[in-house]
């Protein structure tokens, strides 16, 4: 049985000062964005809104829930079990928007739910023609009966994730208790690292270690061995780890209150300073990732950061992450600010915040080699530089000049 890790004292006043935060920041962000009404079906910014945490993965994928969430007045919640959500004053039905809840033939139920669009629309005064309707993922259809009742419809996750960019002080907390338990679940499954057990073994410790404590999930089954960590991205398999193989993984834990703990680390099976290829691509990503988190500051700007990150060996390029940094918090959150070589394609501006909580990765392996190393550290933006949130140790052996 998983022993638990203390947990820190939160009180009620400080739950309802976070949840008021949270709403506040959406509501500031619609204001900014013109948007007179969001409707939510992503659990991650259901969670964010009015700390929505019912059959979350069913969510994502069959989206039965929905909010409303005007830019004044009430909230009301569509599909939810629990009738204690913060800020929540309405309890509705849903119209069923998925072919699993409505059938085949969803217009009817567009219709409908664009009608109880209209309606809350008129009660709340807020623009009877023209309104803008801020909309996450969902069937078209629904969109398309919003769009013929002359609604401007946008994509209400940028209205979100726009949101989710400034972390309170009680988030930032929540991060750092997630990473806690993280880091307690990398501490013993480095303890049970040994020769025969499987990838799928290993990475199960962390499983349990997060909803022990109360954590949601976790987003893939990044963990590989010996030769299966090179290329990067190859997920769990029954692989039996052998002595001196590599062990790369990338957390990637949603944990308590949702918060993500995003970090990675790369060890050793048996220990000791590895082979030459091992101990050159680990030196190669400690030292891009030490680098780079130098370089965060508030003021900067994303292109900056792209500019002036760490100048990778040629032999690491060709297989780079898909990112340098990136954003936080409930999951992984914008920005993600992507190396040079990829900027035209994919990068886009802005600019580094105070209290923005960012992850600084590498993945090192030469292409056509066998070993790969992924690390990736937490940090906070503070008004002068950064704050480290992850502090599971690096392997100082696989650092020793040979």
């Amino acid at each position: 049985m998983v022993e638990l890790i203390p947990h820190p004292q939160i009180s009620g006043a400080q739950l309802q000062t976070l949840f008021d935060y949270r709403l506040n920041r959406i509501r500031s962000e619609m204001v900014r964005q013109g948007v007179s009404l969001c409707i939510l079906t992503n659990p991650i910014s259901l969670r964010y809104a009015i700390n929505f945490d019912e059959y979350q993965i069913f969510q994502s994928h069959i989206p039965t829930c929905y909010l409303f969430l005007p830019v004044e007045g009430p909230l009301i919640m569509h599909g939810a079990t629990s009738h204690s959500l913060p800020h929540v004053t309405e309890y509705r039905r849903p119209n069923f928007l998925t072919p699993f809840d409505g059938g085949l033939n969803l217009t009817a139920n567009c219709e409908q739910f664009s009608q109880s669009v209209m309606d809350l629309i008129q009660d709340n005064h807020l623009g009877d023609t023209g309104c803008t309707i801020a909309l996450e993922r969902v069937t078209p259809l629904a969109t398309q009966a919003l769009t013929d009742r002359n609604m401007r419809v946008i994509d209400a996750e940028c209205v979100i994730e726009s949101a989710k960019l400034i972390k309170s002080s009680t988030e930032i907390e929540c991060i750092k208790h997630s990473i806690s338990v993280a880091e307690y679940g990398i501490h013993l499954m480095h303890q049970n690292l040994q020769p025969g057990v499987t990838e799928n073994q290993l990475w199960s410790v962390l499983h349990q270690v997060n909803i022990a404590h109360g954590g949601d999930w976790i987003e893939g089954h990044m963990l590989a061995s010996g030769p299966r960590t090179n290329p990067w991205l190859q997920e769990a398999t029954h692989r039996q780890i052998e002595k001196g193989d590599m062990v790369a993984f990338d957390t990637d834990m949603i944990g308590p209150m949702g918060y993500m703990a995003d970090i990675s680390r790369s060890w050793v099976c048996g220990g000791g300073s590895g082979n030459r290829e091992q101990r050159a691509a680990y030196q190669h990503a400690y030292d891009e990732i030490h680098t780079n988190i130098e370089l965060i500051k508030p003021g900067i700007s994303f292109k900056e950061l792209s500019d002036k990150a760490y100048s990778r060996q040629p032999q690491y390029k060709a297989q780079r992450y898909v990112c340098s940094f990136h954003g936080a918090g409930l999951s992984d959150e914008y920005p993600k600010i992507y190396y040079g070589e990829d900027w035209q394609q994919s990068g886009y501006d802005g600019i580094i915040e105070e209290n923005m909580v960012l992850c600084v990765e590498s993945y090192s392996g030469a292409k056509g080699g066998i070993e790969g190393v992924k690390l990736e550290e937490m940090v906070r933006v503070t008004h002068n530089g950064y704050e480290r949130l992850s502090s599971y140790p690096f392997e100082e052996e696989l650092l020793k000049k040979r």
